[in-house]
């Protein structure tokens, strides 16, 4: 089935631009272009010889190579293979979760920066809030 342009963006968005299967980062504008930096298919969670569907919630973005791998095993066999055991996170979820790690690393190097004094604690919340803002997400 052919997407639109709007389509394969809400499909590329929903794992932040990686494979949902090996966390590979993708590049929207390959997509369905084999041998490219970032190529990329929309996969079918739940395969519509299963029963699957062409709705949203049911199409990620996968690398070619591991769409192809994939064959008919279920994504969370598929994603076993590399370790994984869910998809990316969202772009809004990301960073919601970055912002919520960012606080609560603020927090503590704020608390642990008590032991220096009120210096000590300003210069801790800094660090703490950007470890937890970098910290990945998806890693958790």
């Amino acid at each position: 089935m052919p997407f639109d342009n709007y389509t394969l963006r809400r499909i590329y968005d929903r794992a932040s631009g990686y494979c949902h299967l090996c966390q590979k980062k993708l590049a929207f504008s390959n997509y369905g272009r084999p041998g490219r930096k970032g190529a990329w298919h929309v996969e079918h969670s739940v395969l519509r010889a299963n029963g699957g569907t062409d709705h949203l919630n049911n199409l990620l973005p996968a690398c070619i190579e591991r769409n192809l791998e994939k064959t008919t095993v279920t994504s969370r066999t598929a994603r076993s293979w590399y370790g994984r055991t869910r998809a990316p996170l969202s772009r809004d979820k990301r960073l919601s979760a970055k912002r919520s790690n960012a606080l609560v690393g603020g927090i503590a190097g704020g608390l642990l920066g008590l032991v220096a004094g009120p210096l000590g604690s300003l210069i801790g919340v800094a660090i703490g809030a950007k470890l937890g803002y970098d910290k990945n997400p998806d890693k958790e």
